[in-house]
């Protein structure tokens, strides 16, 4: 029992290295150095196909849209001496029939003069709404102006100005009321235009940008679902064009835009125009198979594809008109590319298709 005990509680002991050695114990293995004869290949740019990839995509999304010179025509001063002559003979034919209607019957003619009083200050309403609607969107465009060259001269009380302006265009959206409760508060304690701009950007269109890629992406996936079903190529022309015009009026509602009727022909007129100037309407096939890989684009049937390509020119013009509506141009945030809404539309593309398991 005692010998036990000792054996269990051994003192500690030391012991020595060469003397291990000098009893036979085995070294441990040493591997000689070996040559690789076999080249590193460095794969170049032009093969890699991520670059490839990141490439394509980029290649999808166009440049920031600007609106149009307005410039004098001839065509516009032919439309509107053909205006004023329908004008005039319509108040021809109305006066007419107002005379006719008096040589029957006096109530007739007072009840066709009031008709046309009530019309005529309808008439004017509405066009004191496009015009106002009209004013607001070149408004905003000017701000953008002024912001962009306040920034870039470095001028502190024009971009003061500038930003005090862009607060009052965005005072009844709700969602900037945080932004514009942070603005005042450090109101005095920035000097440096640059820094007064990125951070008004930050604060009051962060949201708004959100809100904004949202409509786009939901568009965009509207239209890659009903024209991969619908059954005829006009439909899906004119379910694009719909929600088209449906996406650019919301943008330009969420950045404080009022466009009426003549303002949203407007701004489809500059969006249109600048992806037609900038290559942007049509998209290749080989494009399109680069950006969502030859083996997902086999596996897409032709419909479904249709309908993918559909969605990413929905996306394009959504790009154009958020530039062509936002009140400031991108700083301090990311503009929004193709790839932010690439996987959305199609969800194999983040998928590495030749590894298994993923």
């Amino acid at each position: 029992m005692n010998d036990e005990f000792k054996h269990r509680h051994r003192k500690p002991s030391a012991f020595s290295v060469e003397e291990e050695r000098r009893r036979g114990s085995p070294e441990p293995a040493q591997r000689s150095p070996a040559s690789f004869d076999d080249k590193v290949i460095m794969t170049s740019d032009a093969e890699d196909p991520f670059i490839e990839t990141t490439a394509a995509a980029e290649a999808l999304t166009p440049p920031e849209a600007r609106p149009r010179r307005r410039r004098f025509s001839f065509g516009k001063v032919a439309v509107g001496a053909a205006a004023i002559v329908v004008s005039l003979a319509i108040g021809l034919w109305i006066d007419q029939l107002v005379r006719d209607l008096f040589s029957r019957t006096d109530w007739l003619g007072y009840a066709a003069i009031a008709v046309v009083v009530i019309g005529i200050l309808a008439f004017l309403i509405v066009i004191a709404r496009e015009l106002a609607g009209m004013m607001q969107l070149t408004a905003i465009q000017t701000l953008k102006t002024d912001v962009a060259q306040a920034a870039a001269l470095g001028n502190g009380k024009a971009a003061r100005a500038a930003i005090s302006k862009l607060v009052h265009l965005l005072a009844a959206n709700p969602r900037t009321a945080r932004g514009r409760a942070r603005l005042a508060e450090t109101e005095g304690d920035i000097i440096d235009a640059p820094h007064l701009v990125e951070l008004a950007e930050r604060e009051l269109l962060t949201p708004l940008d959100r809100d904004a890629r949202r409509i786009i992406l939901s568009a965009s996936k509207r239209v890659s679902i009903v024209t991969a079903v619908s059954p005829r190529a006009l439909i899906d022309i004119g379910y694009v064009l719909y929600e088209s015009a449906r996406m650019i009026r919301a943008m330009a509602e969420i950045y404080g835009g009022r466009p009426g009727t003549l303002g949203l022909l407007r701004l489809m007129r500059d969006v249109i125009a600048h992806l037609a100037v900038t290559g942007s309407i049509a998209v290749g096939d080989s494009l399109v198979q680069q950006v969502l890989g030859h083996g997902l684009a086999s596996k897409l049937s032709a419909r479904l594809g249709e309908g993918v390509i559909n969605g990413l020119m929905t996306a394009r013009i959504g790009i154009a008109a958020m530039d062509l509506c936002r009140p400031m141009p991108f700083r301090a945030l990311k503009r929004p590319g193709i790839g932010d809404f690439l996987a959305d539309l199609a969800p194999g593309t983040s998928r590495t298709e030749d590894a298994p398991g993923l």
